[in-house]
């Protein structure tokens, strides 16, 4: 069994996989307070109540976009586990089937998506990652990494709205029917999340544009089945794939 971990800016995930399947998955808030003796009882808790047994877990890999919090998880594995994780950096990059010509300029999770897309189409393709932020990576139909573009995700975008106007409520990740808000929560929806379908479809089109003709398109993260009229743009939506490119990292060590 391998553990998969992957620190993203709002969330911490931790996935086992084993025959070919991922058995196990347990997300809890990337809180830059907590210690490692807190993150590992909660993760020991709900690793016992699934009957998993800490010692069958032959090897700990960790993907962090979190600077703070990788010594922390780092820690968790030493003590849990009885061995540091393979933690992801730009010197790993070189032994991968996908490649980059800025490898110091490419987060880890970025270079998991890629490696997880690229193996799965073998093909030129588009990762889609519906997450804190909104990311497009994109690679040719060599596995080399052409570019990619960021813009907020839907929860920042949401969130940083209603922070920064007082009467504004943080409002449900719900697609209206209508662009024509009736009233606060529905002109936020009908501004933001129809909005970003829009803005999906534009840089998917100027993507593909920029790549010179057809390639595959994936979806992932968290949010990657909200934006329903974008569904049709997909091959495949898959929530597992950056944690899937996470195990192959781990494959290709």
């Amino acid at each position: 069994m391998i553990l998969a971990i992957d620190i993203g800016n709002t969330d911490i995930v931790f996935a086992i996989h084993k025959n070919k399947d991922w058995i196990f998955k347990w997300r809890t808030p990337s809180d830059r307070n907590q210690t490692s003796e807190s993150y590992s009882f909660g993760l020991a808790n709900e690793l016992l109540e699934k009957g998993i047994v800490v010692d069958e877990i032959e090897g700990v890999v960790l993907c962090s976009v979190v600077p703070e919090l990788t010594p922390v998880i780092q820690e968790l594995s030493e003590k849990l586990f009885g061995e540091s994780p393979l933690t992801i950096d730009s010197s790993i990059y070189p032994g991968l089937p996908v490649s980059t010509q800025n490898p110091e300029e490419i987060g880890t999770d970025l270079m998991a998506n890629a490696l997880a897309a690229y193996h799965r189409f073998k093909t030129a393709c588009i990762v889609v990652d519906f997450g804190t932020a909104l990311t497009f990576t994109s690679l040719n139909d060599k596995g080399e990494i052409q570019g990619v573009a960021i813009a907020p995700g839907l929860k920042t975008a949401m969130r940083t709205l209603a922070g920064n106007t007082a009467q504004l409520p943080e409002i449900p990740l719900e697609l209206p029917d209508s662009v024509l808000g009736k009233d606060t929560i529905h002109a936020m929806q009908a501004g933001i999340l129809s909005g970003y379908v829009g803005l999906v479809n534009h840089l998917l089109n100027e993507t593909q544009k920029a790549l010179g003709g057809k390639c595959k398109i994936i979806a992932t993260g968290g949010l990657s089945f909200v934006l329903k009229p974008l569904h049709h743009r997909f091959d495949a939506i898959d929530v597992m794939l950056t944690l899937e490119g996470i195990r192959l990292i781990w494959q290709y060590r």
